[in-house]
């Protein structure tokens, strides 16, 4: 026995996973995405621009959760090998976000 449709298409359930997703009070935009503003497609000033302030609010937020990280790192981790190695990498990252600033 074929099982009982509850939603007549696609797009109706689609439509019900936002809701129910609105309802939590879930964004339907992934996460991780820093901004949602369209890039123009024509070669110019504006598109680098738009494209280089994405590029950096990526990499600001990469930034903040790695330093989140490395704070919630045992201080026998943050003074060893790996912790140091991965305190250079942060002021690295950082470095290239001070750059991007004044681009």
């Amino acid at each position: 026995m074929p099982a009982v449709r509850r939603y007549k298409n696609a797009a109706e359930r689609q439509a019900a996973y936002r809701r129910r997703r609105a309802a939590r009070g879930e964004d339907a935009r992934l996460e991780w995405v820093p901004t949602a503003r369209p890039v123009t497609s024509s070669p110019g000033q504006r598109r680098w621009n738009a494209m280089t302030a994405g590029a950096l609010s990526l990499l600001e937020t990469t930034i903040t959760e790695m330093e989140t990280y490395y704070e919630e790192r045992s201080e026998r981790w943050q003074e060893g090998e790996r912790g140091e190695a991965f305190s250079e990498m942060v002021e690295s990252l950082s470095e290239i976000a001070a750059a991007l600033k004044y681009i």
